[in-house]
Formats: C-alpha cells, structure tokens, sequence
C-alpha cells in the first residue's frame, strides 16, 4: 500500500485520465443494463521518457496485434470491450488495413463513371465482412477506445478502469496483453530538458553571458578524469534504470472486482524458461491464468498455465493453417513444451482439414478457451 501511495503521489495523473473516466463510467454502466460480461484488454507497448520534456524515449516492439486481435474475437465472443491501447498502435478492425503491407490507398480505386472512391473488387468481400463488424461494435456501443503512451499513464488508466469496473463483479474480464516495460526513469532522477549529446558551443555561452560550468557538459557516466579529457572523444550514455513497481498483485487484491478473472501474459525468447517463468508469475500474484509465449513462435502457439490441474495446456495452430512471419521459426514450436512431437502435429493436421488456403489468427483458438474458463469462474462464485 506506501509503494502504491508513494507512486501515485509522485506522478501527475495523466491530463485525459478525467475524460477517460467519464466515458468509461457511461460504457460500463450501459453494459450493466444489458447484463453484458466487460473484457478490459490492454495492447501495445509502454514508453519509458529519459526526459520530463520528453525528446529520447525507450520502446518495445510491440505494435498491439495480439490485443487487437484478442478484442475482435472477445467482440464475437458476446463481450464488450474497453480497448486500452498505445496510441498509434493497432486497433480492432482497422488494423487489417491500417498496418498493411500495402498503403491503403491501393486497397482503392476512382470510378471511371463518376469519380467516386471505391474499393477495388479484389477486396470488396473482405472488407465489406470487417466495416459490418466495425459497425455492429460501435453501433451497439459494444467498443471504447482509449490510449495512452507511457508506462506511467498505462498504471494510471489500469487502476482507474479497474475500479470502475467493480459493479461488474464476476462478468468482469483483464486480458492484460500490453508489452509493460519493466524498468523506468523515476521523476526524481529524471532530466528536465534534452540530454546533450556534446558540449555546448563556447560562443553560445558567452552570447547568452553564461560561462560554461563542468556540470553544463555531459561526459557520461562513471569516466574516469584521464577519459574525460581525451580528444574527440564520443559521449556516453549511461542509464540508470529502476524496476517498475509490479502492480498486478494490487489488481487482483484491491483495484479489480471482486470474482472477476484476471489474465496476463509472460512473453520470453529461452525456450527452456517460458513454463518456468509463467508459473513462477502465477504463484507470486496469486491472479487465475498465465499465457506464455515464445517471441519466435508467438503468432502460432502459447501455453495457458493455470493454478488448476492439468496446470499446462498448449494452444497450436495447425500446421497447413500458419500464417508467414518473417520473425518466426517454425522449427521451435514445441521446443517450450520439452519435445517437439510430430505425431501430435500429423494428429492436429488431421483434424484440421486439409485447407492450405486459410490463415487461421492463434487468437481465434486463444479467445473462445479463456471465454469457457471465464464461464467456470462466474459459475463458482456465484
């Protein structure tokens, strides 16, 4: 409770925060009328700011496809959907065009007759199929959009929405599918202005009357005197980082509703410590569900890992429905799970069906099994 109390006190809550409150109170109260279950799904990545007028920043790769995926699917899935995501990352729907290979503009064409926009008959069907979902979501006031940017305002908007949402009880849902930052700048210890990459220009000082002080010029960190006073020698930047308060404790004990479900992912790169890793995440924050993923084999497996038997339950998208990745590697799926077994994947190809034709998005398998969970949970506590 001081970690959380000094935190907050620290940091000024984001200038939207009020404005986001507003609308989300009105969403949750009209899903409240219609007895409707609420997923919260956080996507994108957080920024860390090096300076309070913020020019450099540190960033992940994360451009939210597993949320806005995750959202359309909990969309189809009966949900409604508070969308917390990184501003400019993807959005459900629009992200099948948006963060296109092609700029969206060759998805259209000028009609010769009247000159009006068209989409070109190549991608009329599939586009017509995700306005008409677009549509029903905002039409039926089933989808809120809301942004934010840095770590600090992602924790901000999670507690707010998480104590918004606690009339819903148990037909509340956190799909928390934001890439996080681990580590920070506190505000303290935070530049004001632009970190220098080189000294000031003498003739600058002197125009503005301000003599240089040493502490004026940024020669990195921890260097030595006979280092610093080598010629031409490039500047370091060296920074000190602190582990973000872990919050996901005061989520499930505190801010969120009282038998809602709570769900997060563990992403990492070693094969042999994703399992580890997702249990060990589970026991420290006692919250109902861990989904882990390989970042090489992300878009065609992940493990649930649950505080219940069977514990460990892989989740693969057949071999013949796999999408292309230019980051993926087939040859590790399965690797995580302790062996890579061909028989398993002959089985599942089996069932399948045999068409080579259809992408199958793994969020399409992930959904429908957390919402059977999540159906579990209401039952048991009601």
């Amino acid at each position: 409770m001081e970690m959380e109390s000094n935190y907050f006190s620290n940091y000024p809550p984001p200038k939207a925060l009020p404005r986001h409150e507003a609308l989300a109170r009105a969403f949750i109260e009209l899903q409240l009328e219609h007895k409707r279950r609420v997923v919260l799904v956080t996507s994108g990545g957080t920024t860390v700011p090096l300076e309070n007028q913020t020019v450099r920043f540190i960033d992940n790769f994360s451009a939210g496809t597993r949320g806005a995926a995750s959202a359309e699917q909990f969309l189809e899935n009966g949900y409604a959907v508070i969308f917390l995501h990184r501003q400019f990352s993807l959005l459900p729907y629009s992200r099948h065009y948006s963060h296109s290979t092609n700029c969206f503009l060759d998805f259209m064409d000028e009609d010769a007759t009247t000159s009006s926009i068209v989409v070109r008959s190549e991608y009329q069907h599939a586009m017509r199929d995700v306005l008409r979902k677009y549509r029903y979501a905002k039409q039926n006031n089933l989808l809120l959009v809301l942004p934010f940017t840095t770590v600090t305002e992602y924790i901000f908007e999670l507690r707010a929405m998480a104590n918004l949402m606690k009339p819903l009880g148990a037909n509340a849902l956190f799909y928390l599918a934001a890439a996080v930052s681990d580590f920070f700048i506190p505000r303290d210890r935070m530049a004001e202005h632009k970190i220098q990459s080189s000294e000031i220009p003498s003739d600058i000082a002197k125009k503005h009357d301000q003599p240089i002080q040493d502490d004026d010029v940024y020669t990195g960190y921890n260097e030595s005197e006979e280092q610093q006073q080598q010629p031409n020698k490039s500047k370091k930047l060296i920074v000190d980082l602190d582990p973000v308060p872990k919050f996901l404790h005061r989520l499930v004990d505190g801010w969120a509703p009282e038998g809602s479900m709570i769900v997060s992912f563990k992403l990492e790169t070693d094969p042999n410590l994703l399992v580890y890793k997702a249990r060990a995440s589970l026991q420290r924050y006692a919250h109902h569900l861990v989904i882990g993923n390989l970042l090489s084999t992300r878009k065609w497996e992940v493990v649930f890992v649950t505080p219940e038997p069977p514990h460990e339950r892989w989740i693969r998208v057949p071999k013949s429905k796999r999408s292309k990745s230019i980051s993926g590697e087939q040859n590790q799926i399965g690797l995580a799970e302790g062996s890579r077994n061909k028989q398993k994947e002959e089985k599942e190809e089996e069932q399948a069906g045999q068409d080579l034709d259809t992408d199958l998005e793994i969020e399409c398998m992930i959904i429908p099994k957390l919402v059977q969970l999540h159906t579990k949970r209401i039952e048991l506590v009601k």
